[in-house]
């Protein structure tokens, strides 16, 4: 069990990335939560397994179609035994 969490810098919100981050998270069972900064950016955290949360952290990494990622930060952290994916609004 990993965790990653993920600052995506760019034209990141209003282009529907928190419900892509959502559904890639979901469809490879892993948890955490998406959500947008004040500042413009979208900030993730996502727990799993390293391969499956490898591949949401690369979904984000490139973003949905309308958008135009800059840059992610990825950071290592310690889980924390999430059980379930939210997205706060």
């Amino acid at each position: 069990m990993i965790r990653r969490r993920v600052v995506v810098h760019g034209k990141v919100q209003g282009v529907f990335f928190r419900e892509t981050a959502r559904w890639a998270a979901e469809q490879r069972g892993v948890t955490g939560w998406v959500r947008n900064t004040d500042d413009g950016k979208v900030e993730a955290v996502f727990e799993g397994e390293d391969d499956v949360v490898a591949e949401v952290v690369a979904v984000c990494e490139k973003g949905p179609p309308d958008a135009a990622v800059e840059r992610a930060e990825v950071f290592e952290e310690e889980p924390e035994g999430l059980t379930a994916f939210k997205v706060i609004l």
